[in-house]
């Protein structure tokens, strides 16, 4: 996945002018997402992440995602993803290869074992998200693709922790993983594999960049248990 393809496009809708993320492929690559537009596993063409509202309160992100993709003259099939955060401060890791993009938003974060608390029940479900698209540069067979999102979404939670927060994400987030459709293809993506490992090194990069802010709460664990607070700035 390179980076530099990244293109950042703004959008109108309900009288805002919001940012989109936007990354074209080259060629297709076969791809794992949870996402709520093109989820699934299949060769995909394009990925984009797409800053709502924080009062988005729709219940078919997917047909929104899909009209936005060809407002913006995408074809074929993609994955579209979106998120209350600003999508303007991207997150970037990279290591061995494998690269990610993240955009996150902490505001909603959560033990996802947690019983559900009456503030969460009532909350905006896209006031915090974390959004990830990972690339690997190699072949993943489809049970390497599922494994690699454990991973990551393990890395994911890890970071979190450094970070302070007692969460280990939000109820909305999403990844997406990309490989190349050709080549042998790699059976494993746990975190001691050859491409698990990296991709959850080049997540935990990504998560800890300087930029994100953990909650309040997360600040007074800290405090509590007497550990320094990470460099962040306000968000």
């Amino acid at each position: 996945m390179d980076v530099r393809r990244v293109r950042m496009r703004l959008r109108k809708e309900a009288g805002r002018e919001l940012p989109v993320v936007l990354l074209v492929l080259p060629r297709p690559a076969l791809a794992i997402s949870s996402a709520p537009h093109g989820g699934g596993i299949g060769m995909r063409r394009w990925v984009l992440n797409a800053q709502v509202a924080g009062s988005y309160l729709r219940h078919d992100p997917d047909e929104h995602l899909r009209k936005l993709a060809v407002g913006l003259g995408l074809a074929g099939r993609g994955i579209g993803m979106c998120t209350a955060a600003d999508v303007r401060q991207l997150h970037t890791g990279e290591d061995g290869g494998v690269s990610v993009l993240a955009t996150v938003g902490l505001g909603h974060a959560c033990r996802a074992a947690a019983p559900v608390s009456p503030a969460e029940a009532g909350a905006a479900p896209l006031v915090g998200t974390i959004n990830l698209l990972v690339g690997v540069p190699a072949r993943l067979s489809e049970a390497a693709l599922v494994n690699l999102v454990a991973t990551v979404t393990e890395a994911k939670a890890q970071a979190l922790w450094d970070l302070g927060l007692d969460a280990t994400g939000t109820p909305t987030d999403a990844v997406c993983v990309l490989c190349p459709a050709e080549g042998p293809a790699e059976r494993f993506g746990g975190p001691r594999s050859p491409w698990g490992a990296p991709a959850a090194r080049a997540v935990h990069a990504a998560l800890m960049a300087p930029g994100t802010n953990p909650s309040p709460v997360s600040r007074r664990r800290r405090a509590a248990n007497g550990e320094p607070s990470p460099a962040s700035q306000p968000r």
